[in-house]
């Protein structure tokens, strides 16, 4: 069975040397999108099993789109694919339930492997970008530091907070209410003695907890 692709990326160029990319294995391309919002329709329509998602384009982010195409129920397994190493951007791909996070830099054998692997519904290796992060945002080792002390939950948060998560994305991640977040986020910034999730961002930054 041919593992039926969707491409979505604003520059022709890319979309063209990744219709190459996978000319002559078992990918079939069924479908290409220039905008954010075409992929969330194109994504509704043709149910792809897996999607090449960009993270830049001209309407609306990628991960805005991931978004959009999980509350209408698009099942299609999400690889990001993306020129940009930025450790929030992998937090809030894992968030929004993508499957791997690749570098447009990478080799042709990495990009083929990671669109077969999320076929396969496999993890991303726990060495990989996505995983590396994965990791860090479960972690729920409780946090000791002189005076200050946070629940494991809390640390767990706060990890993604420091990872610049926004309270919904925190809720996805973690399968909990927006409300209990903003009760653990309140708890956090008394604990630390901060007025803002910035200050608590910095504050887990140099303890180094994310």
């Amino acid at each position: 069975m041919a593992i039926r692709l969707m491409i979505a990326d604003d520059h022709e160029v890319i979309r063209w040397g990744l219709r190459q990319l996978v000319a002559g294995t078992d990918i079939q391309v069924v479908g290409e999108a220039a905008t954010g919002e075409q992929a969330v329709q194109l994504a509704v329509e043709t149910q792809p099993d897996v999607i090449l998602l960009d993270i830049r384009f001209p309407d609306l982010d990628g991960l805005e789109a991931l978004a959009k195409m999980r509350e209408r129920n698009v099942q299609s397994r999400v690889v990001i694919l993306s020129t940009f190493q930025n450790p929030t951007y992998v937090a809030r791909a894992v968030a929004l339930g993508a499957c791997d996070y690749v570098l447009k830099g990478c080799s042709r054998e990495e990009i083929l492997r990671a669109i077969e692997g999320a076929a396969a519904h496999q993890q991303p290796t726990p060495s990989s970008e996505m995983g590396m992060v994965a990791q860090a945002m479960q972690t729920r080792a409780p946090i000791e530091d002189d005076d200050i002390s946070l629940t494991q939950r809390e640390a767990q948060v706060l990890r993604h907070i420091a990872l610049g998560l926004s309270n919904k994305e925190i809720a996805l991640s973690l399968d909990i209410s927006v409300e209990t977040v903003k009760e653990h986020v309140q708890n956090i910034l008394r604990k630390l003695g901060v007025s803002d999730r910035t200050q608590a961002a910095v504050w887990a930054v140099r303890k180094r907890l994310a």
